[in-house]
């Protein structure tokens, strides 16, 4: 019984999102496999809770981004606490690997 109302309580604090991945397209299978896991793991780590990973495949950009005409797409849906996304933005802004991205609050 308190287990329920603590995992009730944590679900209150976390808020639903969806994260849309550009990823280069130049990188290999793997290397792409290691960067979803990073971000998986930057989420999880920070108490944040992946639902669902979905792979677009690649596809054509409507413009060029960093000298790139296509990119690997990926739509992530997932829950966080609010504060954690400034340190998600900036960590995925760093990651070479990630060419566009865009984290949506979804909900009210």
């Amino acid at each position: 019984m308190v287990l329920d109302e603590v995992s009730t309580e944590l679900d209150r604090q976390l808020r639903d999102y969806e994260l849309v991945l550009v990823i280069s397209p130049e990188i290999d299978e793997e290397k792409f496999e290691a960067t979803l896991a990073g971000i998986s793991r930057f989420i999880t780590g920070q108490g944040g809770i992946i639902a669902d990973i979905e792979k677009w495949g690649k596809r054509r950009l409507a413009y060029p981004i960093k000298n790139f005409n296509e990119g690997s797409y990926v739509l992530a849906k997932l829950k966080m606490k609010p504060a954690l996304g400034k340190g998600l933005e900036v960590n995925l802004r760093l990651s070479e690997e990630v060419v566009r991205h865009l984290l949506i609050k979804v909900g009210d």
